[in-house]
């Protein structure tokens, strides 16, 4: 499961607003890279795969791949801002190493990711 703060689902939803087409949804995906060696991604997206993984946070559409899914459960996500901006922030309880920029994060090991 994947949850919003009221901060993340306020500020998504006047990303989304923003959007030309507004029956996007968020995609979140978790890629290789980054200082930890995985990397969050989210991005606007309107296409859905029958893996793809269907949450309804605050009611946003959160759309997670199946790649992905394991690594982003009781994913908290929240936003901020402060003197330096805004931005996203991923709490993640699964993470056992995150790199300073916040969006970047390392697992103990595959086996923890493989259960849901």
């Amino acid at each position: 499961m994947v949850r919003l703060s009221t901060s993340a689902a306020k500020e998504i939803q006047r990303l989304r607003s923003k959007q030309q087409d507004r029956n996007v949804f968020l995609r979140l995906k978790v890629c290789t890279g980054g200082c930890s060696n995985l990397l969050y991604n989210m991005e606007f997206d309107t296409g859905i795969t029958s893996s793809d993984r269907v949450y309804n946070c605050s009611g946003i559409t959160v759309v997670v791949d199946a790649q992905s899914v394991n690594y982003v459960r009781d994913l908290l996500l929240d936003y901020s801002e402060d003197l330096m901006g805004g931005g996203f922030r991923f709490h993640n309880p699964q993470a056992i190493a995150t790199c300073s920029c916040g969006n970047s994060f390392s697992v103990a090991s595959e086996s923890s990711t493989s259960q849901e």
